[in-house]
């Protein structure tokens, strides 16, 4: 839920100096990205930047930032939220990949809230007040990455205690960085002079203010609270004389001062608010049980004591963060059961609005946990989809016992665990959970306990495979069959959402044992693969097939796939689909199906309903990409690098090998080889780093056939050996024959040179080289010529072309889309050696082909 008080601009007393120089700062701001305006608290940061915002009319998103936003998803939405807020409609890219994406989708948020900014025509200014209050590195590497390619038209405004933790350095030595700190926010003595002349009572001479400035270097909160105290005094003078110490020392002394003069019933009011982070009436009486609570919050306005306004109708308040710092420590210290209790009716008043994350906080701090614990199941389903990060920190601070009879609870917490990468963590909970629920036998129905240790196997299963141990996770999905035989809930969450890294989808991306790989898949395809509504068994079916067509079993592998590839009960997952299908066509590629495999991508994007479809897309792409350069179709290899929105020099992450290795592939297969071989080399480190054997495999195939294009013999040799040492224990076959032609001579060279130089070589790469040359004297024999004939539709399609017409003209006539329109010209280029409409026509006519 978006609060939206948060995305108000705060009012502004009308009782402010004016202040030129610092508004001539501020202004400075539109010239540059990004401006920050550091100081600690009192400096009057968010005022500044409100009467800024009213002087300069400027297009201007609010957000008020407070703990509850170190979430990576609450606090983009704000930042969306805040800009519909002066754009109607704004965001509607970024939601969808926020609110209905799975964690590991999140880093598109940014791009698309670039693309979306870029479209704006005026101006706008985004200010973020009290960032301090963010400290989730997933956000700070994120708003580096926005600032990294912000519109020229965009400017960012963050107000902040604390220095950011992004690099600002390239942004300030192009002059996109401008800073304003706490000599710029601090009053000047005139501007001093003018504070206690225009804004109090107080009649001061110049050498007191003086006297007050040498105590408070200027800090504004320090001379409004004097101010406040001064009133009091019966001998200002000695009053000022009493005030020492800078400003970090004298706020506690001056709020003591500030609060000893106020009234019982004021003084239990603001230490018992002081734990909001915003208020109104209803609340304030809730937590205080004062009736008048409306008259207190006009009456501390009046009295200048750090409540801001947070809308124009004064229906809601915040405490200046110093004194709810300082408030909020007092009642701690001197009342540790009313702490508890304000927490407990402030989260009664909330969760009754609808208030839920605000609520969940304050039934923590009030060490409610079983209510904590009820608010937590009721939003399970929303808070593990889009606010994982949240679960994980309120669940983090229950005690063990909290939920010990909350399976679901549990359940939904280790899944997280898993879904932001903390293994360990995750491996731990698993076993404490099945020991603590194995123990409810008996205290539960069978059904229900059937039911949580099936889904508690499924997890002990995925702790298994984690630790590459599939012995030990064969063993726990017999006992999901036992006590789950219609599969746990968790085989198929979230299989219809983008997830990033194919860790739980793509096996063989992650198991260094083909051998074990075949036993294990094998047998549970036999035990699943009869199931007709059980889709998890699709992955399985796609993992296998993958491995025998690496073993070089295309015909195997080709009856797998197929057994499950048209399956209704796969359809609807995305996940599965797309593993599916990839596998397919690599498959029918191999067997000289060229158009078949084009065409099961094409198909592919075709099938997918997903709310993450385009990030899908990208993945499909990439496979394209690879397939074209296979067959020849460099043109679209190079259309796709121009559009991909990838380069050599991104940071690398798992979640994106696939396609990284398809952009050092197109970028060798172009001539650009130093920026595919550095690409390469950042590759295999992770690899390395992260014991991925079958892409290190690959990727060290790509380098040697990089250093050969390079004409570097040995460097090529040299990778090759490593890969061949790595591959023969495992029987990699394919990932070398995919490569062509030129693998073939690289081996065969490899062979000759190595073979006279065995004290410089293993035998067993020699050995395997010499297998994989066998394989491919096999393949090569039964592969098909390439000049295929063209097939009715191609030749229906040229004929159209013949007539000038465009593929959008074209598909109408033939009943079919532009896309496949597309998919059957690059058939016919390939058949026709053409890269262009022109040439095919022309080759079509050398071959007296009628297209008449």
């Amino acid at each position: 839920m978006i609060i939206r008080t948060k995305l108000h601009i705060p009012h502004v007393r009308n009782a402010l100096v004016s202040r030129p120089r610092l508004i001539r700062k501020l202004d400075e701001g539109l010239e540059a990205k990004l401006t920050l305006v550091s100081a600690q608290a009192g400096y009057g940061k968010t005022t500044a930047l409100s009467e800024w915002v009213k002087q300069c009319g400027a297009l201007a998103a609010w957000v008020s930032l407070d703990k509850l936003d170190n979430d990576y998803i609450q606090f983009w939405s704000y930042v969306t939220a805040s800009i519909r807020e002066r754009v109607p409609g704004f965001g509607q890219t970024v939601d969808h990949v926020l609110v209905k994406g799975p964690p590991a989708s999140l880093e598109y948020a940014i791009p698309a809230l670039l693309n979306e900014l870029d479209q704006l025509t005026g101006e706008l200014v985004i200010i973020l007040d009290d960032y301090h209050f963010i400290e989730l590195p997933e956000i700070h590497r994120s708003l580096n990455d926005l600032l990294e390619h912000l519109p020229p038209h965009i400017h960012l405004y963050i107000a902040s205690r604390t220095d950011l933790t992004i690099p600002t350095a390239r942004l300030l030595a192009k002059g996109e960085y401008h800073r304003i700190q706490v000599q710029d926010l601090r009053f000047q003595l005139d501007e001093g002079v003018v504070f206690f002349r225009d804004t109090t009572d107080l009649v001061l001479t110049k050498e007191q203010v003086t006297e007050l400035f040498d105590h408070t270097e200027g800090w504004i909160s320090g001379l409004r609270l004097a101010a406040i105290s001064l009133k009091r005094s019966d001998n200002i003078a000695e009053t000022i004389h009493r005030f020492s110490g800078r400003q970090h020392h004298i706020s506690d002394y001056l709020l003591e001062e500030v609060l000893h003069y106020q009234s019982e019933p004021t003084l239990a009011f603001l230490l018992e608010t002081s734990v909001l982070n915003r208020m109104n009436e209803s609340l304030c009486q809730a937590v205080t049980g004062q009736k008048n609570s409306q008259e207190q919050l006009e009456r501390l306005e009046k009295l200048n004591l750090f409540i801001i306004p947070l809308d124009d109708h004064r229906g809601w308040y915040r405490y200046h963060h110093l004194l709810s710092d300082f408030l909020q420590q007092h009642l701690f210290t001197r009342d540790r059961d009313q702490w508890m209790k304000v927490h407990r009716r402030a989260a009664n008043w909330l969760e009754h609005h609808g208030f839920d994350d605000e609520a969940e906080e304050h039934y923590l701090e009030g060490e409610q946990f079983a209510d904590a614990v009820r608010l937590i199941e009721k939003n399970l389903p929303t808070l593990v989809q889009s606010k994982s990060i949240a679960l994980h920190r309120w669940v983090s601070r229950l005690p063990e016992n909290a939920f010990a009879e909350k399976p679901m609870i549990e359940m939904f917490y280790i899944s997280v665990l898993l879904g932001v990468g903390e293994w360990k963590a995750a491996i731990r909970r698993i076993e404490q959970a099945r020991i603590r629920f194995q123990a409810l036998q008996g205290k539960v129905s069978d059904a229900e306990w059937n039911q949580t240790m099936g889904n508690i196997y499924f997890f002990c299963s995925v702790a298994s495979y984690l630790q590459k141990d599939l012995k030990q996770m064969s063993a726990y999905f017999e006992l999901v069959e036992r006590y789950m035989p219609e599969g746990s809930f968790f085989q198929t969450m979230g299989r219809n959402r983008y997830q990033g890294y194919d860790l739980f989808d793509d096996h063989l991306a992650f198991l260094n044992d083909l051998y074990l790989g075949d036993e294990f898949l094998l047998k549970w395809i036999s035990i699943w693969g009869k199931k007709e509504k059980y889709p998890f068994v699709g992955l399985l079916y796609a993992s296998y097939s993958k491995l025998l067509y690496e073993w070089n079993r295309l015909e195997e592998a080709d009856g797998y796939v197929r057994q499950v590839l048209g399956r209704p009960d796969m359809l609807p997952f995305a996940r599965i689909l797309i593993q599916l299908a990839i596998s397919a066509s690599r498959i029918q590629q191999a067997l000289g199906n060229s158009e078949r495999a084009s065409e099961l991508l094409v198909q592919l994007k075709s099938q997918i309903d997903s709310p993450d479809y385009e990030l899908f897309v990208l993945k499909i792409e990439a496979e394209q990409a690879c397939l074209s350069v296979r067959q020849g179709s460099m043109q679209d290899a190079l259309d796709w690098l121009q559009r991909c929105g990838l380069a050599p020099a991104d940071e690398l992450t798992l979640n994106h090998v696939p396609e990284y290795m398809a952009l050092a592939r197109v970028l060798g297969e172009s001539g650009r080889l130093e920026e595919a071989l550095e690409l390469l080399v950042r590759l295999n480190r992770l690899l390395m780093k992260e014991d991925r054997l079958r892409d290190r495999i690959k990727v060290l195939i790509l380098r040697s056939l990089t250093f050969q294009r390079q004409g570097l013999p040995e460097a090529a040799f040299a990778e090759l050996e490593t890969a061949l040492d790595l591959s023969a224990e495992q029987g990699y076959i394919r990932s070398y024959l995919d490569e062509g032609e030129l693998m073939a001579k690289l081996l065969s060279d490899y062979v000759k040179v190595r073979g006279n130089r065995l004290s410089h070589s293993s035998p067993a790469s020699l050995t395997y080289a010499r297998r994989l040359l066998q394989a491919w004297n096999t393949a090569s024999a039964k592969e098909p010529s390439d000049k295929e004939r063209l097939t009715e539709q191609e030749t229906n399609v040229l004929r159209f072309m013949a007539e000038g017409l465009s593929n959008k003209e074209i598909a109408p006539r033939l009943n079919i889309s532009a896309e496949t329109v597309k998919f059957h010209l690059k058939n016919i280029y390939r058949k026709l050696g053409a890269k262009n409409r022109i040439q095919a026509l022309q080759r079509a006519a050398e071959l007296m082909m009628t297209v008449e």
